[in-house]
């Protein structure tokens, strides 16, 4: 896929509200490990969506928001 579609993607996703500025691909997981496609999907899988990476997001959130003295949302 070219640069132009993957940015014309991206630009759809952000008008949606989607953060798009930090995107992992399977090259990243290709240039560390011998593995497929597949199994690289795999892996990024796991590692972005796995508990202790799910925390330490909501945490920073958390944080850069306070630090901006943004008014937190009442959590009931």
């Amino acid at each position: 896929m070219d640069n132009k579609k993957i940015e014309q993607a991206k630009a759809v996703l952000e008008q949606a509200g989607y953060f798009t500025r930090n995107l992992w691909h399977v090259d990243d997981v290709k240039g560390k490990f011998k593995c497929t496609e597949e199994e690289a999907q795999d892996v990024l899988n796991d590692a972005l969506t796995n508990d202790a990476t799910m925390e330490q997001i909501w945490l920073a959130i958390e944080i850069v928001g306070e630090s901006k003295s943004l008014i937190e949302l009442n959590q009931d």
